[in-house]
């Protein structure tokens, strides 16, 4: 199928964009590197007046050191981000995560806040946000405002981003130092994940002092597994503490059942994978 008729606009400046968004409010679609947005649009899942595509504002891609957190324009594609010294030093589990996105062609044309503020729950780097406390800046008409991950996140296929708004950056906490491994269970490459886990963990003397844990197509949205999380938290970094503490990975989650596998196997392969991520997180 092709999509239905529409208008198209490429602005340069995010003001110009927010100033169309205000314009022709419901009848207008953000296109950002258009991987998830174009195949909605060929099987006439949506049909808007007008796409409005922030390809040319380049005020929204590039990776920088703010501080104690990177930032990643929206627009940046996930080739970019997934080799930038910044993040593979200070936030090596979105890196990690991004090798493990689709194929090379969509981490060259989809941009890492698209995929985001896409918000498929079976998407791989909504896990590694929410693990590392990712904050999402979000532009509006009245200014900008920051919204945590753990508020990101809303339903889905829905996040905190309002119609009339725009995802501009994301800020990753510094988590330098820390051991990181994103583990994701396929049958087939370059699939979604049937279960994928994000693993960040500080290992001091042989203990783990740190530990956060981001689930992957385990419910609605991108999950932290905090049992997991609290469990690891003064254990040696060792096969026997890893297996007891990854046994909780399905706590509090609502997997899907598709034909991939029921909620149950998920249930079960997150503890699975739980554990091969958390072990190589921590070097064990």
């Amino acid at each position: 199928m092709i999509p239905t008729q529409f208008d198209y606009l490429a602005p340069t400046t995010v003001e110009e964009a927010l100033a169309a968004l205000a314009e022709h409010g419901d009848d207008a679609k953000i296109m950002a590197g258009g991987q998830s947005l174009l195949p909605v649009l060929r099987m006439r899942l949506n049909a808007p007046e007008l796409v409005i595509d922030l390809g040319r504002i380049e005020a929204l891609r590039g990776v920088r050191d703010d501080g104690d957190a990177v930032v990643i324009g929206a627009m940046t594609p996930h080739a970019a981000v997934g080799k930038d010294p910044l993040l593979a030093e200070h936030a090596a589990l979105i890196p990690k995560a991004v090798e493990h996105l689709a194929d090379a062609q969509i981490r060259h044309r989809g941009t890492f806040g698209g995929a985001l503020a896409h918000a498929d729950p079976a998407g791989d780097l909504g896990a590694p946000a929410l693990a590392l406390g990712a904050q999402f800046v979000i532009a509006g008409r009245g200014g900008t405002r920051t919204v945590a991950a753990d508020d990101f996140f809303v339903d889905l296929f829905e996040t905190a981003i309002g119609e009339d708004e725009i995802l501009t950056e994301v800020r990753i906490p510094k988590h330098t130092g820390w051991g990181a491994h994103y583990e994701k269970f396929v049958r087939v490459a370059h699939q979604w994940p049937i279960v994928a886990v994000a693993a960040a963990v500080r290992v001091e003397g042989g203990t783990i002092a740190e530990a956060r844990v981001g689930l992957t197509n385990m419910g609605n949205t991108p999950l932290r597994a905090r049992a997991v999380e609290e469990a690891l938290v003064g254990q040696p970094a060792s096969e026997d503490a890893v297996r007891a503490a990854a046994a909780r990975a399905a706590d509090g989650t609502s997997p899907p059942s598709d034909l991939n596998g029921d909620a149950d196997y998920r249930r079960h392969l997150a503890t699975v994978v739980t554990r091969r991520a958390v072990l190589a997180a921590a070097g064990a």
